[in-house]
């Protein structure tokens, strides 16, 4: 993967979405964050939502987009590559999350019952619905390739917990709070399916932290236009549409400035995944 500097006049800003919550649930508020963003940065804006986080990758590299909301691994691969990652999303006070790995609710499976099972992930790239739970299940001494009987990716949390209620799959993984806040598997799980999920699934186990999502900006962008959509973003939170937008597209309650090269541990949890 090579990186492309965009060159010449920029007649449109054009900013990535992941597939992580679903893309029609993302295409249908890409809208209003089209909107938003096209006011703060006086350009007409294009949201488009990636089909994997191997495009929304590409298309950063290659120019096709000038920012994105990207995974913490997407973050990682970008910085690597001299991308600057401007801001990463804070939920409930907190820069950082884990994986839970979880089942359906009573069917009893734990670390030493996981063999012969089927697992669903989101996408390769993805780190709290891949990366983070096969890196722990490495460090328990659970192979992946050879403790389940098969291994599907859908390309969305939605997906893979509707693989396990569907009996489709039986064991996924999603993202959750930290431990420090006291919040379970539970909210991750609600957080996607909506309140009274959280009920229908039982945890397996949970995994290491790693940083937020964030958004890295195009080489090549002018300083003047990364500093005004880096300060719209940071504003999200003082405006009642800023806040919906903040929740509905990128389940945060605000966003804090990136520290630079701030996702480069992710290397070893991606490198234990291979």
């Amino acid at each position: 993967m090579t990186l492309q500097v965009p060159s010449g006049p920029r007649h449109s800003f054009r900013f990535g979405l992941p597939p992580s919550l679903g893309s029609e649930t993302a295409r249908e508020r890409a809208e209003r964050l089209a909107a938003f963003l096209q006011r703060a940065l006086g350009k007409l804006v294009e949201v488009n939502v990636a089909p994997s986080y191997e495009t929304l990758a590409k298309d950063l590299l290659s120019g096709r987009a000038d920012a994105a909301w990207a995974p913490p691994f997407v973050c990682a691969r970008m910085e690597a590559m001299g991308v600057r990652v401007v801001v990463r999303g804070v939920r409930r006070g907190m820069s950082s999350y884990r994986a839970a790995l979880v089942c359906r609710a009573g069917a009893g499976l734990s670390l030493d019952r996981l063999k012969g099972t089927t697992a669903a992930w989101v996408d390769r790239d993805s780190v709290a619905g891949y990366l983070l739970p096969t890196a722990y299940l490495k460090a328990q001494g659970l192979e992946p390739t050879r403790a389940f009987f098969a291994q599907h990716f859908t390309g969305s949390y939605r997906g893979v917990l509707e693989a396990v209620l569907d009996g489709k799959a039986d064991v996924a993984s999603v993202f959750c709070p930290p431990a420090s806040t006291g919040l379970t598997y539970s909210t991750g799980v609600e957080d996607v399916l909506g309140a009274g999920a959280g009920r229908r699934f039982e945890l397996i186990a949970y995994t290491d932290e790693a940083p937020n999502d964030g958004v890295p900006v195009a080489m090549g962008l002018p300083p003047e236009l990364v500093q005004t959509l880096e300060t719209s973003l940071l504003g999200l939170q003082s405006s009642p549409e800023g806040v919906a937008l903040l929740k509905d597209i990128f389940n945060a309650d605000r966003f804090e400035a990136a520290p630079r090269m701030g996702y480069r541990a992710l290397y070893r949890v991606a490198l234990a995944s291979l």
